[in-house]
């Protein structure tokens, strides 16, 4: 099915509405056009991967645009990745895009008016449960139904001003860009969570109708003391376990905060407010998996999303999650693989065992605690030293505790719920 592309849409209706960071659509068109252009001109063709290896911003979103309107596929990657997981992730796209795009333009380079909703526009890296990043694959009609199931769960003002403060390489910073390209409305990026810097943004009497934040920010949000931003409709918030105590807080703040729960995999948001997104719909499976199916559930993935995490049926009828069946930590909103910080962090020549867990964590959510038996003399210091060269930052743990023995089973598999 083919649908009118979004960014020409949204400047051909109202070209002179914001877009991003006080850029008109109008103006984004034209750069996004020109970029495309440049893209062309370096051999982008409909169907290629593009890098993006920018820091979150206009510049970005000039980019990501330009990348769409090639028909060419958007691989966002954080420029903060250890450069050994950026290469490996740049792998099998034409170009990696590493500045803002300058020299020569293709005038013959064909822009697409339209977008094919069952096409890949987008690969997003999820570390998921296992040690090797996943590539997840998400269409247009993904994004669509996304943007359409978001709408319906939070409502839309065509003077919306969504908040970005996190990473446009995950699916919940990146899914603020496409999904106000789609309204047609304005999009606040942030390079990154600056607690001074949202905290001025929230306070403003023209400030964002809607932020996404995970639990770790909101706290300090509201440790810093915010109350009653004047213009916000709601404060999305997902990316980990809620506590009650923090919706107390948010309450008493009077910062409305719609509670969500969400996966890579489809496409940001499954869960908004207590119910499913009106085009999804969840089951409890084996072990009480919760089962998710529904349009922007990633087509590898589809029809039937095995999440990974244990639900309850409430009385209601609706679901909780109450755990998890894989290892995976979610610390600060990020997803951690123990398995691959695990072998990481074995490399080091000093290391004879190690065994990274999730720690339980006020602030945080759950820490990444490294569990290390060593095999010669070595110090905390050059530890997280090693650790900064080769793991991105959400990977690197917070502590270390050093252990004469992690007591392994008898296949020496590590008893990690134990640890």
């Amino acid at each position: 099915m083919l649908v009118d592309a979004w960014l020409p849409r949204a400047a051909a209706k109202a070209p002179q509405a914001i877009a991003v960071n006080n850029l008109s659509y109008g103006q984004l068109r034209l750069d996004a056009q020109s970029a495309a252009r440049k893209l062309s001109a370096l051999g982008v063709v409909a169907g290629d991967r593009v890098a993006i290896v920018l820091p979150a911003g206009t510049d970005f979103v000039v980019t990501f645009h330009a990348v769409l309107l090639l028909g060419a596929v958007a691989v966002p990657l954080d420029p903060r990745t250890p450069p050994e997981q950026l290469r490996a992730r740049i792998k099998g796209t034409r170009i990696a895009v590493e500045r803002p795009l300058d020299g020569h333009q293709d005038p013959a380079a064909l822009l697409l008016q339209t977008h094919d909703l069952d096409r890949v526009a987008v690969v997003l890296f999820t570390s998921g449960s296992s040690s090797a990043p996943t590539a997840v694959e998400l269409t247009y009609g993904n994004f669509w139904w996304s943007a359409a199931g978001s709408a319906v769960s939070l409502g839309l003002d065509q003077r919306e001003r969504w908040l970005c403060c996190l990473p446009v390489s995950h699916v919940g910073g990146l899914s603020i860009i496409v999904r106000s390209a789609i309204y047609g409305t304005e999009a606040v990026v942030h390079d990154g969570f600056d607690l001074d810097r949202v905290n001025a943004e929230l306070e403003s009497s023209d400030g964002p109708t809607l932020i996404s934040l995970v639990p770790t920010t909101l706290q300090r949000l509201l440790d810093a003391g915010l109350e009653r931003p004047a213009c916000l409709r709601w404060a999305l918030l997902g990316g980990g376990p809620i506590s009650k105590d923090l919706l107390t807080k948010a309450a008493a703040a009077k910062l409305p905060v719609a509670s969500s729960y969400g996966m890579t995999e489809a496409t940001s948001q499954i869960v908004t407010r207590g119910a499913p997104l009106f085009c999804t719909t969840i089951a409890l499976g084996e072990d009480d998996e919760i089962l998710v199916d529904g349009p922007t559930v990633a087509p590898a993935f589809s029809p039937q999303l095995k999440t990974g995490d244990i639900g309850s049926r409430a009385e209601d009828g609706s679901i909780e999650i109450v755990g998890r069946l894989s290892e995976t930590i979610i610390s600060g909103g990020e997803n951690v693989s123990p398995e691959f910080v695990e072998e990481a962090i074995s490399r080091h020549p000093a290391v004879a065992d190690v065994a990274i867990v999730g720690r339980p964590d006020e602030e945080w959510g759950e820490v990444v605690t490294a569990l290390v038996v060593l095999g010669e003399e070595c110090d905390e210091g050059d530890l997280r030293s090693f650790c900064s060269e080769n793991l991105a930052p959400h990977e690197r743990p917070k502590n270390f505790e050093f252990r004469t023995s992690l007591g392994r089973g008898p296949t020496g598999k590590l008893k990690r719920s134990e640890l």
